[in-house]
């Protein structure tokens, strides 16, 4: 009986070893949309809700795009020729009779290119500070950041070895002399947050100059050489190896003959927690990417806006206050985004030297400040039932959730004394308070309704945030 018995334990703790050991063995992924599909979105990205978009490159040393256009059509020929993105600075250059051909002849002369701008690049970004940089995206309350490390110019924030074939350039032309992407990284990631990387897999001006000047041309431009392939391939590899990055984030497509599946089974091989965009033209992605869009409601699928805090992404000299988005604003962006299970990715558009403009600053500090205090009803939150509301005295609402506990934002100041949350069943003995106040507020509850008593000034500004301990259990 004993022997039997040790036998049995035996098998039982081979069986343990066994699970144990696969549970360690990191999944293998292959290149197919059903390997890929597998891929569990991690649950630090579903939690992060915040992260910081940073477009920075040789377009941030003119700095500057026409502020005629506000909207985002990008179908309108007058859009592309009065493109408000700075970043597309070398394409609307090329546009004859554009405001940036003006603006560039004015400011630099009708015989200095594009590509002349890197020695500025490169004398200004020796100026710039990582560890300032990652502190003050820490401060304002983001969970990870991603890098452009290179746009549809061609040129790279870290010294590529991949050799870029353009007869035109020179090697030294192509990259900047700081590896901007490497030290970024080190930063980012002594404050403690994720970093990602921006790729531009479908344009490239190096291969395939363009320019881009009615909407049919955003297919045309696309290089898909078998050299454009390998170029790019080998690049994302690069990034991928050198850097792990936590977010795999291309843009507008990635070229057919550079094999899509199999860049993204090797990204997640490699950093098996982290997240792919929905940008490589393949059906698979852990978040779709809208881009200066909202959602009406709430999304099953994981999604993550993309936006500047002005009109651009790049730098723009001529974005001011009028042009940036007010806090308000950007606190209730955020707020109705993660209300529906979305993560916002908010752009910054530094200047050559790094140097982040103030009016961007002054929003990313009022953001840190608001999300201080009611940081606990947006990070690591699920959607509720429902994203929307609107109480019986008019406020705008919008609901998340944690464990039991049920999170209301006012959208706004309260417009009265009370807050009346309607359609909410009432629980006798409920334990209300605002976010960063620990005294509980007055409470009736009754049928279908939970009053708020505010009694005097609340704390805070811009959105005020209310828990409901143990609402949901």
């Amino acid at each position: 009986m004993r022997k039997k018995l040790v036998g049995v334990g035996l098998v039982a703790a081979l069986i343990s070893i066994a699970c144990l050991c696969a549970a360690q063995t990191p999944k293998h992924y292959e290149p197919t949309i059903e390997s890929l599909d597998t891929h569990p979105l991690p649950q630090w990205y579903a939690g992060a809700k915040l992260g910081i978009f940073i477009h920075w490159g040789l377009y941030s040393v003119p700095g500057w795009a026409p502020l005629t256009h506000p909207d985002h059509d990008f179908s309108s020929a007058d859009y592309i020729k009065y493109n408000p993105y700075a970043e597309w600075y070398l394409n609307v250059l090329r546009i004859p009779g554009s405001p940036t051909e003006s603006y560039h002849k004015e400011h630099f002369g009708a015989n200095f290119g594009y590509y002349d701008f890197v020695p500025d690049f490169n004398r200004e970004s020796k100026k710039w500070n990582p560890d300032a940089m990652a502190e003050a995206f820490k401060s304002a309350g983001a969970r990870y950041v991603v890098l452009t490390t290179k746009h549809h110019e061609g040129f790279t924030l870290w010294p590529s070895t991949t050799p870029n074939p353009s007869p035109s350039l020179k090697a030294s032309q192509l990259h900047s002399e700081r590896d901007i992407v490497g030290e970024l990284t080190e930063s980012v990631r002594k404050q403690g947050l994720r970093m990602g990387l921006y790729y531009s897999g479908g344009y490239d001006w190096t291969f395939n100059a363009g320019p881009i000047q009615t909407s049919s041309d955003y297919e045309t431009v696309k290089p898909e050489s078998e050299a454009y392939g390998k170029y790019a391939n080998a690049q994302i590899h690069e990034l991928i190896t050198k850097y792990h990055p936590a977010v795999l984030w291309n843009d507008i497509d990635w070229p057919k003959t550079g094999d899509a599946l199999g860049v993204e089974a090797d990204y997640y091989n490699a950093v098996p927690d982290g997240v792919i965009d929905d940008r490589f033209g393949i059906k698979h992605a852990d978040f779709t990417s809208p881009e200066y869009e909202k959602l009406d409601k709430i999304s099953e699928k994981k999604w993550e806006e993309c936006r500047g805090l002005g009109r651009s992404f790049g730098y723009n000299r001529a974005e001011g206050e009028a042009e940036t988005i007010a806090p308000a604003e950007l606190i209730a962006l955020l707020v109705d985004i993660v209300s529906k299970n979305g993560n916002l990715l908010l752009d910054v558009g530094p200047e050559a030297d790094g140097t982040i403009p103030p009016v961007q600053m002054s929003r990313l500090k009022a953001l840190g400040a608001w999300l201080a205090q009611n940081g606990e009803a947006i990070f690591d939150t699920t959607p509720w039932t429902r994203a929307v509301g609107k109480s019986a005295e008019g406020d705008d609402l919008r609901f998340t959730r944690k464990g039991d506990d049920l999170y209301v934002t006012v959208l706004g100041k309260p417009k009265a004394e009370t807050i009346t949350l309607v359609d909410l069943p009432a629980k006798q003995g409920i334990a209300i308070t605002q976010l960063g106040d620990a005294h509980e507020l007055s409470v009736k509850a009754a049928g279908d309704q939970v009053r708020i008593a505010l009694h005097g000034l609340l704390k805070g500004d811009y959105a005020y945030s209310f828990k409901l301990t143990g609402y949901l259990r």
